[in-house]
């Protein structure tokens, strides 16, 4: 259990607080070796998982840290920051940083390639993430839950089809193939901003199938929670543990997807999406 004499006095005044990630990583290391247990715990936790910091709550980070909520707080105010959104707002700085503009991808193809990115070599790396991308998720989704997800679509008597931005090919594949299945399913295309009326009528008897991935649609994330609360089972796509979307989610599948110069694969997305597709096609058949 912790408490307060456990965690030491480490509360800081810090002249020069790091506002980047780099210069947060380097206060971490350098204070490693000085901080109590706990907070080294944390600072070991906040390296290793930075996707997580940046999205998690403060109850659900704490969990998974294996501390209290109150240390992270602590935490955070040991490094000389107002509190602990004060510290996550630099994992999530770090995050926008990671994902540039197309612009400064292909600017960072060429600082890698030369001026001219040859053709092989764009097919080689993208080949390379792609595969990648499959074996990472053969790994991280679990048959139980697979099978938990084909069922839970299986019942459902329309399935709302959930996605935007760049995971929006991948949502509208899964209303091709369940159309060509013959199961029932409307694409929530907001267009207009009318997502919440598109999805209005969905009702227990239904099922919302959402995927969104860092850095996550809000509009996907806001409709799964709006289905959620009124009793509609929620299938989940995503990335992480911390992703808005496992809040609602009665069954997330996990996906983490490999890149090359930034432009990230969608090869184990689509993969996942036709195994849902024809898994409640053939459950539903066995009915």
């Amino acid at each position: 259990m912790e408490t307060e004499d456990s965690m030491g006095s480490a509360e800081a005044d810090v002249t020069d607080l790091p506002e980047d990630f780099d210069g947060l990583r380097a206060l971490l290391l350098g204070r490693r070796e000085a901080m109590p247990k706990r907070l080294k715990q944390i600072a070991a936790f906040a390296l290793e998982h930075p996707e997580d910091m940046a999205f998690g709550t403060v109850a659900g980070i704490a969990e998974h840290a294996g501390v209290q909520p109150s240390t992270l707080v602590r935490f955070a105010k040991s490094l000389g920051y107002d509190g602990f959104s004060h510290l996550q707002q630099i994992f999530r700085d770090r995050l926008r940083e990671r994902f540039p503009d197309y612009r400064e991808r292909l600017r960072g193809l060429r600082d890698a390639e030369g001026h001219h990115v040859h053709a092989a070599s764009l097919l080689e790396g993208f080949t390379h993430a792609a595969a990648i991308s499959l074996e990472r998720m053969q790994a991280s989704v679990r048959p139980e839950e697979l099978s938990r997800a084909i069922e839970t679509l299986a019942k459902a008597d329309t399935v709302y089809l959930l996605g935007a931005r760049r995971v929006f090919p991948v949502i509208a594949y899964c209303a091709y193939a369940f159309g060509k299945l013959g199961v029932r399913a409307i694409l929530i295309d907001h267009v207009g901003q009318l997502g919440p009326e598109q999805l209005a009528i969905a009702s227990k008897r239904d099922a919302v199938l959402a995927i969104s991935f860092t850095p996550y649609a809000p509009v996907t994330a806001d409709l799964a929670a709006a289905a959620a609360q009124r009793d509609v089972p929620v299938v989940a796509i995503t990335d992480s543990a911390f992703s808005p979307l496992v809040t609602n989610a009665d069954v997330w599948l996990e996906v983490a997807e490999a890149d090359f110069g930034a432009f990230r694969s969608l090869s184990a997305s689509f993969a996942l999406a036709m195994a849902l597709a024809v898994g409640t096609a053939e459950k539903r058949a066995e009915g």
